[in-house]
């Protein structure tokens, strides 16, 4: 048995980071779907390409660490090691053989040794852009972003506005958390407040009521 592992979200400032995991005897099945990428899909695409896995897949696991539970984590860890803890329980569902993998270290060998050593020395493919390489990864990468996407979406459908993607790099994001910590002092509910684009915000806020006064 094979797996393949991915997540979506690692880099947003608000919203979950999602960690997708697919089980294969082969990825051929998956190759056949044509699944590619994630980021390189339509949304409708990769909804219809959800499904096909679902149903191809001889198994799968999501595992999800909302905001509050990544602010809380980092007291203790990096995301480096959130990130990692994440795919080896994604990856622990089932007994495989081998594991492939998107690998977030700068470094694919340290990371897939040590993903290897938790996991119980199963050998592990850690590659920088596996989705892009590796169908099951490209799998694994669909299934962690539509699940992310349907979160955003009940974010924003709970705040009742665009708050975009829920990366730093997004003008609609970062427009709705400046409008809401200016409108209520504080910051919306699902922000990461230990990511630094936030803790700027904060210390702009501040700096902006005593010069107020």
């Amino acid at each position: 048995m094979l797996c393949g592992i991915d997540e979506a979200g690692r880099g947003s400032i608000l919203g979950p980071l999602v960690v997708g995991a697919v089980y294969a005897e082969d990825d051929t099945i998956f190759k056949n779907l044509g699944v590619k990428d994630s980021k390189k899909l339509t949304p409708n695409k990769r909804e219809l390409l959800f499904n096909q896995i679902i149903d191809v897949a001889s198994n799968y696991s999501v595992i999800i660490a909302t905001a509050e539970e990544i602010d809380k984590r980092r007291k203790k860890e990096s995301l480096n090691d959130i990130e990692l803890n994440m795919f080896v329980e994604g990856a622990s569902k089932v007994s495989v053989r081998k594991v492939y993998a998107d690998c977030p270290y700068a470094n694919e060998n340290r990371f897939s040794d040590i993903l290897s050593l938790k996991l119980g020395n199963i050998e592990v493919v850690g590659r920088h852009k596996a989705d892009e390489t590796y169908p099951i990864v490209s799998a694994a990468s669909i299934l962690a972003k539509v699940i992310r996407d349907r979160m955003i979406r009940d974010i924003a459908s709970e705040f009742g506005v665009n708050i975009g993607s829920g990366y730093p790099s997004d003008p609609n994001t970062m427009t709705f958390i400046k409008k809401w910590i200016k409108n209520n002092g504080t910051v919306p509910k699902y922000t990461r407040n230990t990511w630094e684009p936030m803790r700027r915000l904060s210390v702009e806020h501040a700096n902006t009521k005593i010069t107020d006064w």
